[in-house]
């Protein structure tokens, strides 16, 4: 707890501890009111503010949300996460970020996504990451050495994925427990989760998983191998049972956006013990590359009227990354809030964006926050007025052209068969015709 304690004091910290780990459920507005006392950022105080008043309504999801979360959360999780990422990376760490950004005179990111690994025990269809080398690994020492440099400038909400992370599982373990006061987020496909890990995450308390599922067994199975699905359930009531905090990571596509859109699977993933889920959208980049997978407009926006019906009715933290631009004032990447450190070492502006102009093995992260690309990212951001459109890949390719021939960034992927031109080029007719529903949407 050191960066709080520094911030706050021992006594304090200890304080306000108590009203979380003690009846949680009967001091929820005390926990509010200390929360809001504690943020120094207007934009927190404002959004405490906002949460007081739907918390109000003791029928509500968020009502319900919130006393599941506060009440069968495993004690040290709920501790460490309490001071991780309300205090440490949020009302502590964003103030910093800014401070600092100024001093260095680059953005400095709310969190990092980093890969320990290319490899993988499975050979998912369409893989975002399947056309890197499979062989690449970054080394503890970088790591150890990122998450250091990070802390320094206020980033503690660390993003894991790979390939499969948890194939260098005891590396991610020795990290967590060494940067006690981050939160490391793993991307996972689940089936390397077994009771020890799980007794590992209640240990430490820093450790929260996302389980990639792609709706019910047999659409999973097609695109992840037969047996996932039932490997990614058992992981998810192992991790329930034991009161870990963790969520489920979607990708919705062609074949599958009614299926995930639907109660069934949001109920599903509740009844699970799943806290959040995130969705992405399935974007033709990586491996087995097929743009008739890709979900039609009219399917994106059936999953924005969907997403923001769960909001109002389920107890369950959602984000759709391609549609919840509003909330991040349009896209994300590019450094501006997060950025991309492959297995390899390439830093790149997002997990999507496979172009880059440095690697972390040779420079610092201040350096690589300085980087050309991040700088062409940052001056045309966000790519839109309408931000239902924020994303520079589909929504705006003729913007990720110009940035990379700007930049001079070279791709990352290990068949470079495609210029940027020609992506940007057959990306074109999708852009324009979800441009048309995105501004009926954004103005309606």
């Amino acid at each position: 707890m050191n960066i709080a304690e520094t911030y706050l004091g021992e006594k304090v910290l200890e304080q306000g501890l108590r009203y979380i780990l003690h009846e949680p459920e009967k001091k929820l507005p005390l926990i509010l009111n200390w929360a809001e006392k504690i943020a120094t950022d207007p934009n927190h105080k404002q959004n405490i503010k906002n949460l007081k008043k739907v918390l109000e309504d003791e029928n509500s999801n968020w009502y319900k949300f919130a006393q599941k979360l506060l009440t069968k959360t495993h004690p040290k999780v709920k501790e460490r996460l309490a001071v991780n990422f309300f205090i440490n990376s949020s009302l502590i760490g964003v103030p910093k970020q800014k401070q600092v950004s100024k001093k260095i005179g680059a953005s400095v990111p709310w969190a990092i996504l980093i890969d320990p690994t290319e490899k993988c025990n499975l050979n998912c269809l369409g893989c975002w990451a399947g056309d890197y080398q499979k062989a690449k690994e970054l080394d503890y020492e970088t790591m150890d050495r990122v998450l250091s440099e990070a802390e320094e400038l206020g980033i503690y909400f660390i993003v894991v994925s790979g390939g499969e992370p948890l194939v260098r599982k005891k590396d991610l373990i020795e990290l967590a427990e060494k940067h006690k006061d981050q939160v490391f987020h793993i991307f996972t496909n689940g089936t390397l989760i077994d009771e020890k890990f799980v007794s590992e995450m209640g240990r430490l308390g820093n450790i929260v998983v996302a389980l990639s599922i792609e709706g019910f067994e047999k659409t999973t199975d097609f695109r992840r191998g037969e047996g996932v699905f039932k490997k990614v359930l058992h992981a998810m009531e192992l991790m329930r049972d034991s009161g870990m905090v963790y969520g489920f990571s979607a990708t919705y596509a062609r074949n599958n956006t009614e299926e995930l859109a639907s109660e069934e699977f949001i109920d599903l993933m509740i009844e699970k013990g799943a806290t959040f889920g995130w969705f992405f959208t399935y974007i033709p980049i990586g491996k087995d590359v097929d743009m008739e997978m890709m979900a039609t407009p009219e399917q994106r926006a059936y999953m924005f009227e969907r997403i923001k019906h769960f909001r109002q009715t389920k107890p369950i933290f959602l984000v759709d990354f391609w549609n919840d631009g509003e909330a991040s004032n349009g896209c994300i990447a590019g450094g501006r809030r997060y950025f991309h450190i492959n297995a390899a070492g390439d830093v790149e502006p997002c997990a999507f964006v496979h172009y880059s102009t440095c690697n972390i093995k040779n420079v610092s992260l201040v350096e690589a926050l300085k980087n050309p690309l991040f700088k062409a990212y940052q001056k045309r951001q966000p790519f839109d007025e309408n931000l239902r459109r924020p994303c520079p890949i589909i929504d705006h390719p003729e913007k990720l052209l110009e940035m990379v021939k700007e930049s001079g960034a070279e791709s990352t992927q290990l068949h470079d068969d495609e210029t940027i031109d020609e992506f940007a080029e057959k990306m074109k007719k999708y852009a324009s015709s979800w441009g048309s529903i995105a501004e009926k949407i954004w103005y309606d």
